[in-house]
């Protein structure tokens, strides 16, 4: 790395008028998480620290930072949902990320009609072109380098069911451009999003 790079150690912060982590991890899937209580009340929040874990069983991941209702319903029902969000539906997914009480359900919020899961007792977004089933299998809290526990939690789950809408597929491929996916970047409010003009083809090894 350069002399005229910034170097700083996260302990000591930054130095900068904005966090660069996030910015630079990024863009970021959502995580847009609908899961039920144990009661049956409904919710429905994105999370930007999302992503895919494993091939065989498909695996996928969230990060919460705090013990929130999407984690606590994950872990006591041990079901989620994974909804993808697109460029259309961004302006709902942000609706859904108020702080309200746990009581209220942020479909309703939102203005969101639900769809009805064939495998788990989660709803998920009837507008989401894919959307992915999950049985939880690892909730985990993170801990420091130190081993000190962090207030925040990882939530894995295996998918095992998947809806994409046929729109989605073209001579059976995912077309991942043609559903304009939205991912989180860095800064107070930055979204990226992908289209064809992004895409470019590279081959592996052999």
């Amino acid at each position: 790395m350069p002399d005229n790079s910034h170097f700083y150690q996260p302990k000591d912060g930054h130095q900068l008028p904005h966090d660069p982590f996030n910015a630079i991890i990024a863009p970021r899937p959502i995580g847009w998480i609908s899961t039920k209580s144990a009661t049956g009340q409904v919710n429905l929040a994105p999370y930007s620290f999302f992503n895919a874990f494993n091939y065989h069983p498909p695996i996928i991941g969230f990060s919460s930072i705090g013990y929130k209702d999407s984690v606590k319903n994950a872990a006591d029902t041990g079901e989620f949902c994974w909804n993808l969000v697109t460029r259309s539906l961004v302006d709902l997914m942000n609706q859904t990320s108020a702080a309200v009480d746990p009581s209220i359900d942020e479909f309703e919020l939102a203005g969101l009609a639900k769809g009805q899961s064939k495998i788990i007792d989660v709803p998920y977004v009837a507008l989401s072109p894919v959307v992915m089933e999950c049985k939880t299998s690892q909730v985990i809290q993170l801990q420091t380098a130190k081993g000190d526990t962090c207030q925040t939690w990882m939530v894995f789950g295996e998918v095992v069911g998947v809806h994409i809408a046929k729109s989605a597929i073209k001579e059976g491929i995912y077309d991942t451009a043609a559903m304009h996916p939205v991912m989180r970047g860095g800064g107070p409010g930055d979204y990226f999003s992908v289209d064809e003009l992004q895409k470019f083809e590279l081959q592996r090894p052999k």
